[in-house]
């Protein structure tokens, strides 16, 4: 019989389950902790109850392939212990094919095409709705699939999630409108490894540099402005900054944007990302520069972005609305195209 070492902390009172990471839920997540009382994990290493609503689960081998430092030390400490374990080793899980083409259409009814083709026009939002392969759901009336696909197009999962058509902001109340496809789809066994969102593009082009962001919205909005660059989302804070996810980006250009008061989380990655043969560069001007008031809203690149019109003449538009912007185009030397132009 095999006792599994790494466990979800036992249900002890309130004080054992505290808020999840992904939906900021509070008295809803499970920690890990070592029945050995040797490894002390980071806070994000756990699960969250709701299954259905969020489905966040960073599990051990998820820190440990995080943090090779950890698993070189956890070595070291179990060369001397009498005692064995296992760690079972689960092949990643894929999602058909099948089930994506048929949710690419319906987008008149998809909320957030709704407000990117107020922003953009209808022909634009259409081209980046089909170039990042977002799809439809009717889980939620208007909701949005953000499938993951990896570099060798294979389907990871899917995240669905609801929008506000008229402001773009995610559906929050009376509860987080997000969930996943492969929990809709009760797949029994279901091992989810993500990817980057628009990893599948990084084949299209192998020499375009990449931009990081987090969310999924945001790197199809910095895509209609900044067409130059290959805009992927790790999905959150915490998501896909491990070896295992990371090497898709080896021998690339990368440029990392973090939302507000994730920078100094984001920086203390470089030193894996170069380890791993990435070239990366870190925005954080605006962590540095920001009001008060845009820090506790937790702006994204595409926050600042979205305070120019399209139509405008772009650089003078950035100087008079918004200094950063401005700031931003001078450090990486970008220029701002037309969203024909760009990486293909």
């Amino acid at each position: 019989m095999t006792t599994h070492r790494f466990i979800l902390e036992p249900y002890k009172g309130i004080a054992t389950r505290h808020t999840c990471p992904a939906c900021q839920r509070k008295r809803c997540f499970s920690r890990y902790v070592d029945t050995e009382k040797r490894i002390s994990f980071p806070e994000h290493v756990g699960r969250c109850d709701h299954e259905q609503k969020c489905g966040y689960h960073f599990t051990p081998r998820n820190y440990f392939e995080e943090t090779p430092d950890a698993k070189q030390q956890l070595f070291e400490k179990d060369s001397l212990s009498v005692r064995p374990y296992e760690i079972k080793i689960v092949p990643t899980s894929f999602i058909d094919e099948g089930i994506v083409k048929r949710s690419l259409k319906c987008y008149e009814t998809n909320k957030l095409y709704q407000f990117l083709a107020s922003q953009f026009g209808e022909a634009s939002a259409l081209s980046l709705m089909k170039k990042y392969r977002v799809g439809s759901s009717k889980h939620w009336e208007g909701a949005t699939v953000f499938w993951q696909i990896d570099r060798n197009n294979r389907v990871r999962t899917g995240k669905i999630m609801l929008y506000n058509s008229d402001t773009g902001k995610r559906i929050k109340e009376p509860y987080n409108h997000i969930t996943w496809v492969h929990t809709l789809l009760h797949k029994s066994g279901f091992n989810m490894k993500q990817c980057f969102f628009g990893e599948h593009l990084l084949a299209t082009d192998k020499t375009c540099p990449v931009a990081l962001v987090e969310s999924e919205k945001t790197a199809l909005i910095a895509s209609y402005y900044l067409p130059q660059y290959l805009w992927l989302a790790s999905g959150g804070k915490n998501g896909c900054f491990n070896e295992s996810s990371l090497s898709a980006l080896a021998k690339r250009s990368v440029v990392l944007f973090p939302d507000l008061g994730a920078t100094a989380y984001w920086q203390s990655k470089i030193g894996m990302m170069r380890n791993n043969g990435i070239e990366v560069q870190l925005f954080d001007y605006l962590e540095i520069n920001a009001p008060e008031s845009e820090r506790k809203e937790g702006y994204d690149i595409a926050d600042y972005l979205h305070q120019i019109q399209p139509d405008e003449a772009i650089l003078q538009a950035m100087s008079r609305k918004n200094p950063h912007l401005k700031t931003l185009i001078e450090t990486f030397g970008l220029e701002l195209v037309n969203v024909q132009r760009g990486c293909s």
